[in-house]
């Protein structure tokens, strides 16, 4: 019988054991990666995250284009990294209205898009966009019949597919048609299960940061989010890595903290609003390595969705 001791001390190096290294991918928009194929290149990348919008991938009702997919799939298969793709439905421009027009059109889906508020980075003007009614259940299912979609041709093929930020920001005085937090919620969680089910060889990834009308677990949201994809085998990230920052702080990353190890899949992002973020401590904007530490050992990384504007990978 090994003596209580012994047991002690691998329990402290368990603990003190350092957070294993986060694999680096590149993070770019559709129609941008053979600019960035240099990138893509390099051995320390081991694949590339891309977005693309809805309407890109759905031109008319029921017809789909997958060929873009199809082209960066053939890089990245051919220099042998993987990709993942991320299935855009809300937008941060006043003129991105990157939806199919039948969903503006027809009366049926309530004009299909709602405006919203956007913070575009630290210190930066307060923006406008667009966000998919997914509260409306005919929205819905036309969102999940495009997941439906892409998992008929890319499941497996592609190393994983990520549903947009949980984020958003609406008006409270004259809130969208049919729109409440409770069904936001619920909406976004159909859609996740939806593409677990859809998607049964590639990692299935909801990026989750903030909840409307929710402020440190207060309705019960980021707690539902998490323990469903810890028992459902469903993976979680986010679009910006800001270590210790308060907002974060009170909403998803001490889940991810907590939840350290029990998820399927982590995947954080540095993307172009991250970067202009700095470090309070040296009011120098955040360094790969502070990036990369805080991700790994307080949020429990994977991969590291790099924006193709790092400085690092543009030296």
């Amino acid at each position: 019988m090994r003596s209580l001791s012994f047991l002690a001390s691998l329990a402290l190096v368990a603990l003190c054991a350092p957070a294993s290294a986060a694999e680096s991918f590149l993070y770019t928009g559709s129609g941008d990666l053979e600019l960035n194929r240099r990138i893509l290149e390099r051995p320390d990348i081991g694949g590339v995250q891309i977005v693309y919008n809805w309407r890109q991938l759905e031109p008319e009702k029921d017809r789909y284009d997958f060929s873009a997919i199809e082209t960066d799939l053939a890089v990245a298969d051919g220099l042998k990294k993987k990709l993942f793709i991320q299935v855009q439905d809300r937008f941060f421009e006043p003129t991105a209205k990157r939806v199919p027009d039948y969903l503006m059109a027809d009366p049926a889906y309530g004009g299909g898009l709602a405006p919203q508020i956007d913070n575009p980075g630290e210190n930066k003007p307060v923006g406008s966009g667009w966000v998919a009614m997914q509260w409306n259940p005919a929205v819905r299912d036309r969102y999940q019949k495009l997941l439906a979609a892409l998992a008929k041709s890319f499941d497996g093929r592609i190393y994983g597919v990520n549903l947009p930020e949980t984020s958003i920001d609406v008006s409270s005085a004259a809130p969208p048609a049919g729109f409440s937090c409770d069904a936001y919620f619920d909406a976004e969680m159909e859609n996740l299960t939806f593409a677990r089910r859809a998607f049964a060889k590639s990692h299935v990834v909801q990026y989750i940061n903030f909840w409307p009308c929710e402020w440190d677990n207060d309705h019960n949201y980021m707690s539902r989010m998490f323990d469903y994809a810890a028992r459902d085998n469903v993976g979680l990230g986010g679009p910006d890595i800001i270590p210790g920052r308060k907002g974060q702080m009170k909403n998803s990353y001490p889940f991810f903290n907590r939840y350290k190890g029990k998820l399927a899949f982590v995947g954080m992002a540095v993307q172009e609003p991250t970067l202009t973020y700095k470090n309070p401590k040296t009011g120098k904007p955040f360094t790969k390595a502070e990036f990369q530490a805080y991700a790994e050992d307080f949020l429990g990384a994977d991969v590291i969705f790099w924006s193709s504007a790092s400085p690092w990978l543009r030296k």
